[in-house]
């Protein structure tokens, strides 16, 4: 019986440590050159359809770079995010948390999928997940980010369900302890959160948001102590108490339609525009990272290269655990 209990408990050891490892197993399987075989002209047909959108609109920018965080933040980085809902089920983009993402990030995936797919060597050989992850970079230097090599090889996801949204993406109030928390739940550090932040240096949000700050923030102090005076008065003015939540207002007051540290450089001056960013300079725990990368753009690129290419390996789906859809906003 002593040998027959050892043995267990070796076989449970091994199981245990099985699992562990087993949610790494899957972006190990990650290659920057998964397609070099497959659909060779993949990087360069995607790119195709993201300048043409980019042309078209700005706001492909912001909307992409938010899709593909919504989607790896939820079910994994497997299109999830992106398929319609159906009579039986409710889909995770109907999700309230999800009602406020731009329709133009969804028509670039489905731009680019329909291109792929009309290479007769890549069709339903590329996955949207994959397509998402290759725009989501495009834009970004579209916008004037860093480039960065993406790995590849994602599956999409079997299920969407708004359902599964709840409490899954970090909100506009939530300190330092709850972004940490969040992030490190999918294997994110206090490092790569603050860099991911940065995705904030482009797009809009809405006044429903952040009203909060500027006329609600306690009974002593209606106006948020951390933020800047006359940006809450500049906020107030494009938000008046009684106007349309759904006004889009640009996060970035100074450079919105550039991907810079400039992020950081506001936070300094008291100007970010929700509870979550500006924590980041109110918080010493974190003040010396903003501090740094305001000041040092090299750094914080390499950071956020680091951080975005971590957080493409969320919940990736390979094998039996994910398919190629034929289109993206539906399951096969």
């Amino acid at each position: 019986m002593g040998r027959l209990n050892l043995l267990m408990s070796v076989l449970l050891s091994i199981l245990s440590v099985s699992i562990v490892l087993m949610p790494n197993l899957a972006s190990a399987q990650l290659k920057t050159n998964y397609y070099a075989n497959i659909c060779p002209n993949v990087e360069s047909i995607v790119r195709n359809v993201v300048n043409q959108k980019f042309k078209q609109t700005f706001v492909t920018v912001p909307a992409v770079l938010r899709l593909f965080f919504h989607d790896c933040f939820v079910e994994g980085c497997d299109a999830s995010v992106i398929v319609s809902s159906t009579p039986g089920n409710t889909a995770e983009k109907d999700h309230s948390d999800n009602l406020s993402l731009a329709g133009d990030g969804f028509d670039t995936v489905i731009k680019a999928k329909a291109a792929v797919d009309s290479n007769s060597r890549c069709k339903n050989k590329v996955s949207c997940a994959d397509i998402l992850a290759l725009a989501t970079r495009d834009v970004i230097q579209l916008s004037g980010g860093p480039w960065y090599p993406v790995e590849l090889g994602r599956l999409d996801g079997f299920t969407s369900k708004a359902s599964n949204v709840e409490g899954k993406l970090p909100k506009p109030t939530f300190n330092l302890n709850q972004l940490n928390s969040m992030f490190a739940s999918h294997g994110l550090t206090q490092a790569d959160m603050i860099a991911l932040s940065a995705a904030h240096s482009v797009g809009f949000s809405h006044c429903g948001k952040f009203s909060n700050r500027i006329y609600n923030f306690s009974p002593k102090n209606p106006i948020d102590p951390t933020l800047n005076k006359q940006y809450a008065a500049q906020l107030q003015g494009m938000c008046p108490r009684n106007v349309d939540p759904r006004i889009a207002i640009d996060m970035d007051p100074k450079t919105p339609r550039t991907f810079d540290n400039n992020y950081y450089k506001n936070l300094q001056q008291g100007m970010g525009l929700f509870t979550s960013d500006q924590v980041l300079y109110t918080d010493k725990r974190s003040k010396g990272t903003v501090d740094l990368w305001a000041s040092n753009s090299k750094s914080f690129q390499n950071a956020f290269v680091t951080a975005m290419t971590k957080l493409g390996r969320v919940g990736v789906k390979t094998g039996r655990n994910g398919n190629i859809r034929f289109d993206c906003g539906r399951m096969n």
